[in-house]
């Protein structure tokens, strides 16, 4: 017999790699040799996928500008091959900050998906892994789709952070909405999608350097295939696409 169907009433989002690319290997260099740390743009980026992959695997027992940091330490570590000391990753963080007018973007395929979201009146969120609300929802502002989001829950400003479930539960109590009522769309398997389906939630993993046919977790390889996403949970008994739960 199929699952009861269910209506989902919210999507959340990660923010970075989900939402708006940051990336900026070759000003992080520059700011890397203005704290003496001698990297390459290419290895600063290879170093930089190698670090997140780690971090989604075993997170940091840290949140907010102490988790930056040290993710920005061990970034500039192996990109240099050096050991390099708390200090000089704090100053190269506090240079990528002042104005904040480094390169953001948002992915081409981002306001398609929000605007389709929209148009069947489901709510929309960001949770995200990130210094401070104030600052997430300054980047979401930039790049035009502030207004797209009614609660923009950032583990800085609440003193939890992904993958710890209890974030995506406080995004959840904002909305007045159950998990299983909700669909969080992230771009790490542990530290985003294993993370919401442990609070309850729908969850898939947005690849986009993938093939889009990994079902464990739920793999997509664009974000215009999230609405598609919801119509199968909300139709369960179809058989043309993975379980995303």
């Amino acid at each position: 017999m199929p699952a009861d169907p269910v209506r989902i009433r919210a999507v959340l989002f990660d923010l970075g790699g989900t939402l708006i690319d940051e990336r900026d290997f070759a000003g992080w260099t520059d700011l890397a040799r203005e704290v003496g740390v001698e990297v390459l743009p290419d290895g600063l980026a290879h170093a930089f996928a190698e670090v997140d992959e780690a971090l989604d695997r075993e997170p940091l027992a840290l949140s907010g500008t102490a988790a930056m940091v040290e993710r920005w330490r061990r970034i500039l570590a192996l990109a240099s091959g050096r050991r390099v000391p708390t200090e000089t990753a704090d100053r190269f963080v506090a240079l990528r900050a002042p104005g904040e007018d480094h390169p953001v973007s948002l992915y081409s395929d981002v306001r398609r998906c929000l605007d389709q979201l929209r148009s069947e009146r489901r709510r929309l969120g960001v949770v995200s892994n990130s210094v401070s609300e104030a600052r997430v929802r300054r980047l979401l502002e930039r790049v035009g789709i502030l207004g797209y989001f009614e609660p923009v829950v950032s583990s800085g400003t609440e003193g939890v952070a992904k993958p710890d479930p209890e974030i995506f539960r406080r995004a959840l109590s904002k909305l007045s909405v159950e998990p299983p009522e909700a669909l969080y769309v992230g771009n790490l398997v542990r530290t985003d999608v294993l993370a919401a389906r442990r609070a309850g939630l729908h969850a898939v993993w947005l690849h986009r350097d993938g093939t889009g046919l990994g079902d464990d977790p739920p793999e997509i390889t664009s974000l215009l295939e999230v609405p598609l996403v919801v119509g199968q949970l909300e139709a369960p008994s179809r058989t043309d696409g993975p379980a995303h739960r």
